[in-house]
């Protein structure tokens, strides 16, 4: 007999929710199950354990390449020549993206690439610009370093044909992580669509306008908030566009998202589905053909400890893994020292290799969409578009992204969340392996490089409250 015949010839029991849910109440001894076995994420959305399969289910298409996704390694050393090292070591070791911080940038957490003119000559020495993707994170000024990146191109002589870039342009994340702009919100709505147009004359590739996340991620807002955030600087890059005369069926594919993911897999493969499904119904809205949202997932900053730093190894293995099996095209894993300082090339080549094992050996792509129709993803998914759109039309209420922010509104729902969120922590309702749980007896040394932090900007004509990037173990131990 062989192993089909042994197997269409076993007898299992066909699957009923009411015997398992009969024997998990004995288990229980009179307990509620929801109180015990359904978890609840910091929206207060239900996580089912064993929820019906979802019948046609339809999987969501990812990237198709020699690699998933591409493998993109953080650059933001503050010196120049020392972060050209470590970008062609990168490049060498099996990158084949970098993403570009500079300094007073939301994500920069306190360095970051100096903010000069030939930093991206510098940097990007010896690049092959074909066939690495570069990304700009968002930048304090963002349409300036736009402009000198198309000038580095062009004095590279670069083929706009062969080329992978993100410009990372997005005020709203700048206006949220500096807490100003550096013109008032109605001369920054006016000019922008002629500088779009003057981008789409010059036939730049890629993505021009991005909606970032993390800033609100790392600053403690929920799923639903994050995602909201996102939705809502999006169709905001739909209205500039609209304002240059671009046929948004064009220029929808121009603008991408930058998300964090965290060590929760499930909630953050959710996350990024409930992404393209929320991008697919803005589109379908003003009429237009969806494309597919061109997702960047970074690994959570809010989520590193700086004691026991080798746990965060852990953390960053599973958010990579939850950006790999959502679809991420691009993914980032932050150094497991950063809480420390900059990281040094131990910590780099770690982040770099999670993701190319992740990649090439564990092959988590083989299945293009492994959790379609698995009933806990898809309901959870289901309840995070619900979420993240009642979110998104409470910041349109208030004016859009930009004055939701100039007005607290946004900020102070996020800090609520936070704050919810660290005295879970701090009472034992939540546990941090190696920090609040287990807690490490000895401190080993941890290598990092020679930096001073950087400041953030600080001119401006609008300012608001400004959202700080905040790690879980600083708000317990603050206590």
């Amino acid at each position: 007999m062989n192993v089909d015949d042994l197997i269409s010839g076993s007898a299992f029991p066909t699957p009923d929710r009411s015997k398992w849910l009969a024997l998990v109440e004995k288990t229980l001894a009179g307990a509620s199950f929801d109180d015990v076995m359904v978890a609840r994420n910091d929206d207060g959305l239900a996580i089912d354990p064993l929820a019906s399969r979802r019948a046609g289910a339809i999987p969501l298409p990812r990237r198709k390449a020699a690699l998933p996704w591409i493998v993109v390694q953080r650059c933001d050393d503050t010196d120049p020549v020392r972060a050209n090292r470590q970008a062609l070591e990168d490049v060498a070791g099996g990158a084949t993206g970098l993403a570009l911080v500079f300094e007073g940038a939301p994500n920069a957490y306190g360095y970051g690439l100096p903010d000069q003119p030939d930093t991206l000559e510098r940097v990007l020495d010896g690049i092959p610009l074909d066939k690495v993707h570069v990304r700009i994170d968002a930048h304090p000024a963002s349409r300036a370093m736009a402009d000198r990146l198309v000038a580095f191109l062009t004095k590279r002589r670069a083929d706009p044909a062969k080329l992978s870039l993100s410009f990372g342009i997005d005020s709203a994340a700048n206006f949220a992580g500096t807490g100003r702009l550096r013109m008032s919100i109605e001369a920054l709505q006016a000019s922008m669509p002629q500088s779009l147009a003057h981008f789409f004359a010059m036939g730049v590739p890629g993505i021009l306008l991005e909606a970032d996340g993390r800033v609100f991620h790392n600053a403690g807002a929920t799923e639903a908030q994050e995602l909201g955030a996102m939705l809502a600087g999006a169709v905001a890059h739909l209205r500039l566009f609209e304002e240059a005369r671009q046929a948004l069926v064009y220029a929808a594919p121009h603008i991408g998202f930058a998300l964090s993911v965290d060590q929760d897999q499930f909630l953050s493969i959710a996350k990024i589905r409930a992404l393209r499904l929320l991008w697919q119904k803005a589109q379908e809205a003003v009429r237009i053909k969806p494309s597919r949202a061109m997702i960047h997932a970074e690994s959570s900053y809010r989520m590193a400890t700086i004691r026991d730093p080798e746990t965060n190894i852990l953390r960053t293995t599973l958010a990579a893994f939850a950006a790999g099996a959502g679809g991420a095209d691009s993914i980032s894993v932050l150094p497991h020292t950063i809480a420390h300082g900059l990281s040094g090339a131990f910590a780099r080549r770690v982040a770099r290799n999670t993701q190319l094992v992740l990649a090439s050996e564990s092959h988590i792509d083989f299945v293009i969409d492994p959790v379609t129709g698995s009933g806990s993803i898809e309901a959870l998914t289901d309840a995070l578009c619900e979420a993240a759109w009642a979110e998104f039309q409470r910041i349109e209420r208030e004016g859009g992204l930009l004055r939701s922010l100039a007005g607290g509104h946004l900020q102070t729902r996020i800090v609520e969340a936070r704050d919810r969120r660290a005295a879970e922590y701090r009472s034992g309702k939540r546990a941090i392996i190696g920090t609040t749980l287990f807690p490490a007896k000895i401190e080993l040394p941890v290598e990092t490089l020679p930096a001073s932090p950087r400041p953030l900007p600080t001119d401006g004509t609008v300012f608001c409250q400004r959202l700080e990037s905040a790690r879980i173990d600083e708000l317990v131990a603050a206590h």
